[in-house]
């Protein structure tokens, strides 16, 4: 299963945060605590660590754009099998 992963909340008052530099890219593999991304928020700059085990699909969101805290903003497959099923949604 692929699933999106949204813009964690950082902060009581965070509503969006602008993703600095993607740190991982697609068919990268991910542990649990990887850091995804370098975030920049209106008080903090954070790396948004994964909260899954798997392998990247896609990014949502570009490097410079802003995403809404709760916003999907990276896709991350479970497998190998699942992140190869993905790929044949991506224009989808």
């Amino acid at each position: 299963m692929a699933r999106e992963l949204p813009l964690p909340k950082w902060g009581l008052t965070m509503e969006e945060g602008t993703i600095v530099e993607w740190l991982v890219a697609p068919g990268d593999r991910v542990q649990e605590g990887t850091v995804l991304a370098s975030v920049a928020t209106d008080k903090i700059d954070v790396d948004w660590e994964s909260p899954v085990e798997g392998v990247v699909v896609r990014h949502l969101a570009e490097a410079g754009s802003t995403v809404a805290v709760g916003e999907a903003a990276i896709v991350v497959a479970d497998n190998d099998d699942d992140y190869q099923a993905s790929l044949g949604d991506a224009g989808q």
